[in-house]
């Protein structure tokens, strides 16, 4: 039985449907990504799993059950955590402070010194925040603020974690320490669903993909069979077709 299962989702913003009767499933300890252009329902996606929209029609299954009507915060203690896109700190707290949120927000009351253990656990996976522990979330960079946002994801200790976007305005560099840090986390036993522009840096950690187009699904398959299929290359994977001559 698969961790996730999506049956013929439908998800609307006012009048207008993103989504169009979605199906898809993503078994334990897979890493799963979305791929498609913007607009497609990728994010949207996300957040019906997560509680953020309800969805208009359709079945979301976690586990074997249905969470379709759930909220947010029933969600969350199933085990999901959304990593959304654009990381949305708290600026005036620390990084350790926006890291501990995501324990203590999430799993009910907990003794400070537990959340302080997790979060030096935290600062081992993300070893590049460790020095600034103790400063505001606001100065850190761009990619420091990305791994503080996954780690106070982590911090509510989901069986799924969900990623928006997460290598959206990042330098390169950066691009491949977050991905590195995405497989050690498939490594530890977390199951990863990911929305991800990048389609290469995708693909090279995720056991399969699914491609998007406007609300439908258009095809899934293993990164291999995904980029062995010309079209999809190139509609949605940002390579090219050689017309023969």
């Amino acid at each position: 039985m698969p961790l996730l299962t999506l049956d013929k989702l439908v998800v609307r913003y006012g009048e207008i449907e993103a989504l169009h009767g979605l199906s898809m499933a993503v078994e334990a300890g897979e890493v799963v990504t979305l791929l498609g252009a913007n607009g497609a329902g990728k994010s949207t996606t996300l957040r019906a799993i997560s509680g953020l929209l309800k969805p208009a029609g359709g079945d979301i299954r976690f586990d074997g059950r249905s969470i379709t009507t759930l909220g947010p915060e029933a969600i969350v203690r199933l085990g999901i955590a959304h990593v959304p896109e654009g990381r949305r700190l708290f600026p005036g707290l620390s990084t350790r402070e926006n890291i501990m949120l995501g324990g203590a927000s999430n799993r009910g009351r907990i003794a400070k010194s537990v959340l302080m253990k997790e979060s030096d656990e935290m600062f081992d996976l993300f070893p590049d925040i460790r020095p600034f522990a103790d400063a505001l979330s606001w100065t850190l960079s761009g990619g420091q603020q990305q791994m503080v946002a996954v780690a106070r994801g982590l911090m509510a200790k989901p069986r799924l974690l969900l990623l928006d976007e997460p290598s959206l305005g990042l330098a390169p560099v950066i691009v491949q320490k977050v991905f590195a840090i995405i497989g050690e986390i498939r490594r530890r036993g977390t199951t990863v669903l990911l929305v991800e522009q990048n389609a290469r840096m995708a693909l090279s950690v995720a056991d399969r993909g699914y491609v998007l187009e406007t609300g439908h699904l258009a095809t899934s398959g293993r990164p291999a069979e995904l980029w062995a299929n010309d079209e999809v290359r190139a509609a949605y994977l940002g390579g090219r077709i050689e017309k023969a001559t």
